[in-house]
């Protein structure tokens, strides 16, 4: 696991944990059920509060992301988790609404953006 604290984010700190964080389990670089570092552990590599730590697996653990097992420490939630199927929607839909504004300063019609999304769809096959 890869975290950089940025002194120049507009982000608490405790964000920019539960940001990295949940992008890498989105994007696959933590796998389901990998064990994380404990919030202790995290906080001295870091050079920051526990108490920023605990808020950011908190936060983590709320949404779905991960789980507190007693004697285990925090893990990386299933991918199937409804919690984390909403995130994957979220993004999807960004995306999405950014191709529509792209697609609107085309001018295109909006059954030829569905053929491209189509024509995307079936390429992953």
């Amino acid at each position: 696991m890869r975290i950089v604290i940025s002194n120049q984010s507009e982000l608490p700190i405790y964000a920019q944990i539960r940001e990295q964080i949940k992008e890498q389990i989105l994007n696959g670089s933590m796998e389901e059920g990998m064990v994380l570092p404990s919030i202790r552990q995290l906080a001295k590599e870091l050079g920051i509060s526990v108490i920023t730590t605990t808020r950011a697996y908190n936060d983590l653990e709320q949404e779905g992301f991960i789980a507190s097992i007693q004697g285990r420490g925090s893990i990386v939630q299933k991918k199937d988790n409804n919690m984390i199927r909403e995130q994957y929607m979220k993004r999807i839909e960004e995306h999405l609404e950014s191709a529509i504004a792209t697609a609107k300063q085309l001018e295109m019609e909006e059954d030829e953006l569905i053929m491209i999304l189509k024509n995307l769809m079936k390429s992953d096959e």
